[in-house]
């Protein structure tokens, strides 16, 4: 019998994480999820998200969306704050009010990439891109309006949802004797289905710690890395050639070292994060 304290709303129920949540609902059967898309709740109006919000009166909260168009953004700035920023504010005000709890997906975009070693949630956080500022905008808001709030900062998304680089590299190699792909940005993937279990799983065992926590699959890879595992995976009959940042012209800056620390995640939760290439593999043994 489900509980009235145990209803989950789910923003960005067609993206990448919200739709890896939405799999994971019937293994979560004592909670009531209400999964909510950009038609449902346009997170551009703040009435519209206070609308849906005083109706639906969840106790937790996972922000799952997102402006995610890095090269765009930079283009369309005002968009990405209003996203980004404004309606988390929004968002994190209600929730204090109502007493919910937030779990607030956020970037490694929020740092500059100037790192040795892999950044720890107290590190300086310097973004270098209109899309990193906006989510960072964002983290604040949720720190100061919240008490009981999480704020996960994961990086190099992937899932067989939505568009990202694994499915994007597949199609590519389909169709493409060689690619070439930026050897010089260091960090690690994460499988939006790893991601998810883990929130769930706090939530329902109730071991809520409020924070910042980062999280990404085990391991250091940069993208080349990442789409010749890919290729090795998928048996692609495709060369992948080492191509530097420099020489591959994007509008928005990107993080040339973003690799996440994710020792206090590890510790407080309890958990084991699993490997890159086995999250990969995982991934692609699925029909995407």
């Amino acid at each position: 019998m489900r509980s009235s304290e145990n209803k989950i709303l789910v923003t960005g129920s067609n993206g990448q994480l919200g739709s890896e949540l939405r799999d994971l609902e019937k293994e979560f059967n004592n909670f009531e999820f209400v999964f909510v898309n950009r038609s449902l709740m346009p997170l551009n109006d703040s009435y519209s998200v206070l609308k849906v919000l005083s109706k639906e009166k969840p106790n937790y909260i996972i922000n799952a969306a997102a402006y995610t168009a890095v090269d765009k953004a930079e283009d369309e700035k005002e968009i990405a704050f209003l996203i980004n920023d404004k309606a988390v504010d929004t968002i994190s005000k209600w929730c204090a009010l109502n007493k919910s709890r937030l779990i607030h997906i956020s970037t490694d975009y929020v740092f500059d990439g100037t790192s040795s070693l892999p950044v720890k949630e107290d590190d300086i956080t310097n973004p270098i891109n209109t899309y990193g500022a906006s989510k960072l905008a964002g983290e604040k808001k949720v720190i100061q309006n919240c008490n009981e709030y999480m704020i996960f900062r994961t990086s190099w998304v992937y899932s067989r949802y939505g568009n990202n680089f694994v499915k994007t590299m597949c199609k590519l190699m389909e169709s493409r004797d060689e690619i070439s792909v930026v050897s010089d940005q260091i960090g690690s993937s994460t499988y939006a289905k790893d991601l998810a279990e883990i929130i769930l799983q706090i939530i329902a065992f109730k071991k809520w710690k409020s924070g910042i926590y980062n999280y990404s699959n085990e391991g250091q890879i940069s993208w080349y890395d990442f789409a010749v595992e890919i290729q090795k995976i998928m048996k692609f009959d495709c060369k992948v050639n080492k191509i530097l940042t420099k020489d591959f012209p994007a509008k928005a800056k990107r993080p040339s070292f973003s690799l996440l620390n994710k020792n206090k995640i590890k510790e407080t939760f309890d958990i084991e994060i699993p490997n890159w290439g086995d999250s990969l593999r995982k991934m692609l043994n699925k029909n995407i």
